[in-house]
Formats: C-alpha cells, sequence, structure tokens
C-alpha cells in the first residue's frame, strides 16, 4: 500500500496559486527595476522547487524509482503519467533554471524579463490541476 502524505503535497499545490500571481503581475507591470528583477528570480525559483518538491512527494509516496537529478523528478512523474507530455519539456525548461539561479545567480540577466515567465502562469496551473487528478484518480477522495 501506498502513504501519500496528502498534507503536504496539498500544502505545496496552494502555493501555487500565489506563484502564477506574482508572475502574472510582473508581467503586466514590468519595468526591469532590480527590485522586480528579484521578485522574477524568487517566483522562478519557488516555481522549480514546488515542481520539484510536488514531485518529490509523488515518487517517495507511490514508491517510483528514485530520482537522481531535478529533471529526473519530471521524467520520472511523466513516465508515470502524472501530467500530460505536453507539460513535460516546460517543467523540464524549468527546473533546468535551478542552477543559474541558485548557483550562478551572478550572471543571471536581471534587467530583462525570463522567457519562461510567459507560459509559465499556464504550465503550473495544468500542473497542479494534473496533480490534483493523478491523485484523486489514485488515491480517491
Amino acid at each position: 500500500m501506498y502513504y501519500v502524505n496528502r498534507e503536504q503535497l496539498s500544502a505545496r499545490l496552494s502555493v501555487i496559486p500565489s506563484i502564477v500571481e506574482a508572475l502574472k503581475t510582473l508581467e503586466a507591470q514590468w519595468d526591469g527595476s532590480l527590485v522586480q528583477a528579484f521578485a522574477q528570480e524568487r517566483a522562478i525559483h519557488l516555481a522549480i522547487e514546488t515542481v520539484t518538491d510536488i514531485g518529490s512527494c509523488i515518487i517517495d509516496g507511490f514508491i517510483m524509482r528514485d530520482a537522481s537529478s531535478y529533471e529526473d523528478i519530471v521524467d520520472i512523474i511523466a513516465g508515470e503519467q502524472v501530467f500530460a507530455d505536453e507539460l513535460r519539456e516546460p517543467l523540464l525548461n524549468l527546473v533546468r533554471l535551478r542552477r543559474p539561479l541558485v548557483q550562478e545567480y551572478y550572471e543571471w540577466p536581471r534587467g530583462e524579463r525570463h522567457p519562461v515567465t510567459i507560459t509559465l502562469p499556464s504550465d503550473l496551473m495544468a500542473f497542479k490541476a494534473a496533480v490534483e487528478r493523478y491523485l484523486l484518480q489514485e488515491l480517491g477522495a
């Protein structure tokens, strides 16, 4: 039997609408200021951490194979059909940004909007809905 920590998953899923709201606000009001640049970085970083935390919880709870990297987390849950195939590449592209954000932050292009912010709100909401469907399908109400 599986032990899926639904409270932990729910807490992480509940953050997604706030990240989406922040990204949309930044998109609408972008002026390239340092404060907005840092807000954009943080929103992208939170999106990455949220996707990988949720993926890790699913992998652990459903006893899937161990992930060897952030990209592997996305690949594993994609392979288990947690979300639709069309989300795989956008989510992989997202998690690939972790290293530049966290380890190479001094090279991050702060004065410009990152291209991922354009599609990230809809990708995150699709991911959230897919995970909720998957949990309902696998665990019931």
